[in-house]
């Protein structure tokens, strides 16, 4: 009887939890089919964005398929021409059959604004779409079995679908005019004409660099590659942090010259910022790479605390504090992160801080998606460099990404890199619109030293006293320029690199 009683008071309950139904809109989607038949016309202004799917009434996603189809096929999609195949349709039974075609075709007035109902449609379907998401999220997160995903997984399954249907309609990029390009271009050629390095792009920094390449231009990969030891993340945090200066500078300069009202949308104000993801160095130690940059310290002197009071280091620590915390720049830590994850999180830092240049230290260390690159390497890395290749030409940003060479560069009496060095060099290669090498020759002479007894040493010691801190970058692919080689500054106790004045050393 207590377990009778006990049904009676849960059936009670459940009657009293509120139904509620899919949000949808079946007039809407009754008018719009209506003008659609009427004047076939109309599709070309909503189908880049609205399809079938987007109904609810599942004989409408038939409707609206089969006039697209009709259309397709150069036929005129109206209620005669349709008749045939909706005859026999038992949805259409219940409300008069192919006849319902003909009423829907009376629901339109002629002067109907098809945009209006089309983005009504469209809304609620990402309506639907969220509540699903939504469902899928509860329900995932109780899940407890041996197929439980870990929350963090779970994180990013849900960031992928949001992205995806926040972008759904809206990312595909339509044919555009000729003239749209070409207005494109000669504004880039103004704005290089203006600047006085002739830079169209993101700048580097370094000068001679920048003068070869033009800058960092948008949806361009760019891979940064060497052996260990060669200056790589120290390459990477030079350029990013000069990117970011000209970028805050870039943007004080804006303030100062545009009238814009206050009321203007927050994402105009906000400057281009940097994303760097670090697989293999904390967050703190590419900070205190940063510090040592702009204070000229040591970083090991830093982090052990060892400041010179008499050379006010520690004053001149908290001045470059002071201006590093001004930039504009995002690390993300996490180790061995996917693509995919590196995606969402990129597509996040787009839409909240203006995104303007992502670096990736290093391509090695991130995962595919799936299962593929355990069989096969090649195809994981193939994967991965398409996937940044599609990042940069997405969010409309320079990629920059780190790849280590293989050892077979160690083997050769010349060690200078070559596009073969490059571990699975076939896909990188190709999926990169610029690849350059870092050399240090004084990398491998040092470890040459004689002894100071030797004959040899003081024609050792010449040529390291002209090599000790000249870097060699060697641009080895450029897609939409020149190749060729430029000597940088190198400092290997503050691992930071120059501007090189081959006369008198570093400027």
């Amino acid at each position: 009887m207590a377990a009778q009683q006990k049904q009676i008071v849960l059936l009670e309950r459940k009657e009293e939890i509120p139904y509620r139904e899919l949000p949808y809109n079946a007039e809407a989607e009754q008018v719009l089919l209506g003008s659609l038949l009427t004047n076939n016309e109309l599709l070309n202004r909503i189908a880049d964005f609205l399809n079938q799917e987007h109904f609810y009434e599942p004989v409408h996603k038939r409707i609206y398929e089969a006039i697209s189809r009709y259309l397709e096929r150069g036929l005129a999609a109206t209620p005669v021409t349709l008749k045939t195949q909706f005859d026999k349709d038992e949805a259409l039974s219940d409300i008069g059959g192919a006849t319902y075609l003909t009423k829907l075709a009376g629901l339109s007035t002629g002067i109907i604004n098809i945009l209006d109902y089309a983005r009504i449609i469209y809304d609620l379907a990402l309506r639907r779409s969220l509540i699903e998401i939504g469902g899928d999220l509860v329900n995932d997160a109780y899940k407890d079995d041996e197929t439980t995903s870990p929350a963090t997984d779970q994180i990013e399954k849900v960031e992928h679908r949001l992205f995806s249907l926040a972008s759904e309609g809206l990312s595909e990029r339509a044919f555009q005019h000729l003239k749209t390009s070409l207005a494109e271009a000669i504004t880039r050629a103004e704005f290089a004409l203006k600047n006085q390095g002739g830079i169209s792009g993101v700048p580097t920094g370094l000068l001679d660099l920048d003068k070869l390449l033009g800058g960092m231009h948008k949806s361009d990969l760019i891979i940064i590659a060497a052996r260990p030891s060669m200056g790589k993340t120290a390459l990477a945090i030079n350029v990013a942090l000069n990117a970011a200066e000209a970028f805050l500078k870039e943007q004080q300069h804006k303030k100062e010259t545009e009238t814009e009202p206050d009321f203007v949308e927050k994402e105009k104000n906000l400057p281009k910022s940097i994303g760097f993801f670090s697989l293999e160095m904390s967050a703190e130690q590419i900070a205190s790479r940063l510090l040592s940059m702009k204070s000229g310290i040591n970083s090991s002197n830093i982090r052990r605390g060892r400041l010179d009071k008499d050379k006010r280091e520690f004053h001149k620590l908290v001045e470059a504090n002071q201006e590093l915390y001004q930039l504009p720049f995002f690390i993300d830590e996490t180790p061995a992160i996917s693509i995919a994850a590196l995606r969402t999180r990129a597509r996040r830092l787009k839409r909240k801080h203006n995104l303007g240049l992502l670096v990736v230290d290093y391509l090695q260390l991130i995962r595919g998606v799936g299962d593929a690159g355990k069989a096969n390497r090649v195809q994981e890395v193939s994967e991965i460099t398409q996937g940044l290749k599609a990042i940069a030409k997405e969010l409309d940003i320079p990629v920059v990404a780190l790849s280590q060479l293989s050892r077979q560069v160690e083997t050769r009496d010349d060690k200078r890199p070559q596009l073969a060095d490059l571990r699975e060099s076939g896909t990188i290669e190709q999926d990169a619109d610029v690849v350059m090498f870092i050399y240090r020759e004084a990398y491998y002479v040092e470890r040459e030293k004689p002894q100071e007894s030797s004959e040899k040493f003081p024609a050792w010691q010449e040529k390291m006293e002209k090599i000790n801190n000249v870097a060699e970058i060697m641009v080895a692919k450029h897609r939409n320029g020149p190749i060729g080689n430029v000597e940088l500054f190198f400092d290997k106790f503050l691992t930071t690199f120059g501007n090189l004045d081959k006369g008198h050393g570093k400027f």
